[in-house]
């Protein structure tokens, strides 16, 4: 990754900081401050581990910041204390968003002049709910993607006697593009969105692929595109430990010459799309608000494993035998509204809240120290071992020996250590797409 140089040129704009884990995660952080700031400069930063994404996976997304570093917990601490930043957008997993919280805890523990911490969800909350929601309590803002999720978090909050009052209802930063335009009765180009774990297993993502293959052999005058996130080797989110691409090379028959495998920006692909089909990926939610038809699947049932169950009431709930015969699902407008998605309305809008409180917050002279959930007092059992996995300790601060930023460290140094963490997240990445299935088939003879 590109090494950054310090301090930071504003030129009277909002000058922000995004910190991010994964490509997805950078897409909604980055596209979320432009959303709150307009006129930004934007500094991104990424998180050093498993997930952080390659240069293909950020081209791919499609946003540019001014400058761009990766980083660990400690160098981004020390990065936001000196960086005279006015907004830290932390799009990150809830542990990280915690680590970041405390570590600002101790940057500043009194009244100060210090940047607005904003941090949300990259997409469809359907798991880990109060867990994730309480790691990232402390934030200035808890973005909210819907006016279903803003009441959803609020009561998680006020449940745990936590204070609500950051919760903010937006929407999800990345719906756009132009609206749908049915050119027949028959969609044409069905897209099938994969998700990198869900579903779990062999047998059930080999299903979903092989309905596809056969969608598309019933439908000689249909393209069908399977939509990967990655490409094998790479992560994002989730980790995914049977890729399509390996899946498709075991598939009896192969995928038939109007049906394959596609990468690219997820707007450019539903461009063209007729019908997205997905199990419960957020590009549903970006097909819905273009208006174009979109199926959740239901052939392996409706279940909160799977997520699906997140679009009960939504109209889109269908399964491959009623696609192969012609159903384009037809979505109900009040769910949509309560999803933040907006059809041809006022997307804008959805933001003016969020923009009108983060101005405010960033005009004051001082902000109160960063006041999370989860103490030594509220969690001590849970705390430390999050806060020890990002190298802090249980007072916020960098623990004794974590390395932070060398000015005098010199290109070839940063080369070498650049060269041994890509080779180290290659192997792990190769443990865990190669080796780990099979030695779980192993277990199982």
């Amino acid at each position: 990754m590109p090494e950054s140089t310090s301090g930071v040129t504003a030129g009277g704009k909002t000058r922000v900081a995004v910190l991010a884990d994964s490509d997805t995660r950078w897409k909604w952080g980055a596209l979320t401050a432009q959303r709150l700031a307009p006129d930004l400069h934007l500094t991104g930063f990424l998180l050093r581990g498993r997930a952080t994404p390659t240069a293909r996976q950020l081209g791919e997304v499609g946003v540019r910041a001014d400058r761009l570093a990766e980083v660990t917990c400690a160098e981004f601490l020390a990065e936001i204390e000196e960086g005279g930043y006015d907004v830290v957008v932390l799009a990150l997993v809830g542990g990280a968003v915690q680590a970041v919280l405390h570590g600002a805890r101790a940057l500043w523990p009194t009244p100060a002049k210090r940047p607005v911490l904003v941090t949300g969800y990259v997409g469809v909350v359907y798991e880990k709910l109060a867990d994730g929601l309480l790691l990232r309590h402390g934030a200035d803002l808890v973005l909210a993607n819907s006016r279903h999720d803003a009441g959803r978090f609020r009561a998680v909050y006020e449940g745990a006697g936590a204070d609500a009052s950051a919760v903010t209802e937006t929407a999800l930063p990345f719906l756009g593009g132009g609206p749908y335009e049915q050119r027949t009765s028959r969609a044409h180009t069905v897209v099938f969105a994969a998700q990198p774990s869900v579903p779990e297993s062999r047998a059930d993502r080999t299903y979903l692929l092989r309905r596809a293959a056969q969608h598309a052999r019933r439908h000689p005058d249909r393209e069908v595109l399977v939509k990967l996130r990655s490409k094998p080797g790479e992560h994002t989110t989730h980790l995914e430990e049977l890729p399509y691409q390996r899946l498709v090379e075991r598939l009896p028959g192969g995928l038939p010459a109007n049906c394959r495998l596609v990468y690219g920006n997820m707007g450019e692909v539903l461009d063209r799309t007729d019908l997205l089909v997905t199990v419960s990926s957020t590009a549903a939610l970006e097909a819905l608000h273009r208006g174009v038809p979109t199926a959740v699947l239901t052939d392996l049932g409706i279940r909160e494993a799977l997520g699906n169950h997140h679009f009960l009431g939504s109209g889109c709930l269908a399964s491959w035998d009623q696609l192969d015969a012609g159903l384009r699902p037809v979505a109900d407008p009040a769910w949509l509204a309560g999803q933040g998605v907006i059809a041809q309305g006022p997307y804008e809008r959805a933001f003016d809240t969020a923009r009108e409180r983060l101005a405010e917050l960033v005009a004051r002279p001082a902000l109160p120290a960063p006041a999370p959930y989860y103490t030594l007092a509220t969690a001590p059992g849970y705390l430390p071992g999050i806060l020890a996995r990002h190298h802090l300790g249980t007072d916020g601060r960098p623990l004794p020996g974590t390395a932070r930023p060398a000015a005098a460290d010199s290109r070839v140094r940063r080369a070498v250590r650049a060269w041994l963490r890509d080779a180290a997240r290659g192997a792990y990445r190769h443990g865990v797409q190669r080796v780990a299935p099979v030695i779980r088939r192993m277990g199982e003879l």
